[in-house]
């Protein structure tokens, strides 16, 4: 899996004209499952992510995580983050395929919720219009084939 995580002060998410998933500060989590990821890489992940210490405590470090900050996650599927770029024009074949993915993405959220955070979501395979003020900014790049 891969994930791009931003941290912000809000976030949104647009389909058809209608804002299907909205948050306060916490994180946009851009979401991409590959085809050897499983529900034990979907865990891991997520909770490497909801743990993560990016909020700044009372003397400015990034010191801590979404709960105490009483953060939220939106998550929006991303199979671009899987885009072969040795041309111009990207190749997407690398990405998993829906069968695959769908469940996966669905576990991650599920397991964020588990955790006790608010999760908000996009639509799998959706035109989707993302909105986010990026606080910091602070973001992360997770690549669960590399340590």
């Amino acid at each position: 899996m891969r994930a791009v995580v931003t941290r912000v002060k809000h976030a949104s998410v647009t389909i058809e004209g209608a804002v299907t998933g909205r948050i306060g500060e916490g994180y946009l989590v851009l979401l991409g499952v590959g085809p050897n990821d499983t529900e034990e890489t979907a865990v891991k992940l997520a909770d490497k992510i909801c743990n993560l210490r990016v909020f700044e405590d009372e003397n400015d470090k990034m010191n801590l995580n979404l709960e105490q900050v009483g953060g939220s996650l939106l998550v929006i599927s991303q199979f671009t983050l899987f885009a072969d770029t040795s041309s111009r024009r990207p190749g997407f074949t690398g990405a998993a395929r829906p069968d695959v993915a769908i469940p996966l993405y669905e576990k991650f959220m599920a397991r964020c919720r588990e955790r006790g955070f608010t999760v908000e979501h996009g639509e799998f395979g959706a035109k989707m219009e993302v909105d986010s003020l990026n606080h910091g900014p602070v973001t992360i790049l997770f690549d669960t084939e590399r340590p």
